[in-house]
């Protein structure tokens, strides 16, 4: 049974794991780009921990004479997120234009990320359970 073959392509042919192609490809980004944001956005208010991580952490700064607490909490909510963001942002276009940029990088770091696994691997062997 054969769910799906492009015209042109080899029958069981997968890509390289250092093409690069789909980096670069415009239509990589099929979305709108408001749509990024918005994602953004939902995945920060849906996610627990950061919740959990500002409600323990904001009151501290929080100067009572200065007027309600809640606006002050989101005045330096927003400023620590969108300066975190934004930081997580630009070294993620600079990864990204790193692994585009040649083969062999994306080659070195899944070869970096295996001798990282086979390294655990004989820890775990050499070490083992002392019962």
């Amino acid at each position: 049974m054969r769910l799906h073959h492009r015209p042109g392509s080899r029958r069981g042919h997968r890509p390289h794991p250092a093409d690069t192609t789909a980096l670069t490809r415009p239509e990589a980004a099929p979305h709108g780009t408001l749509r990024i944001p918005r994602d953004g956005f939902v995945v920060g208010v849906a996610n627990p921990k950061t919740t959990v991580f500002f409600a323990a952490v904001l009151p501290q700064f929080v100067d009572p004479q200065q007027g309600h607490a809640i606006p002050q909490m989101l005045l330096i909510f927003n400023i620590v997120a969108v300066a975190c963001d934004s930081t997580w942002g630009m070294a993620a276009a600079a990864a990204r234009t790193w692994f585009a940029d040649s083969p062999k990088h994306l080659a070195a770091v899944g070869g970096a990320g295996g001798l990282a696994m086979i390294g655990l691997g004989v820890t775990v062997a050499v070490t083992g359970r002392r019962d």
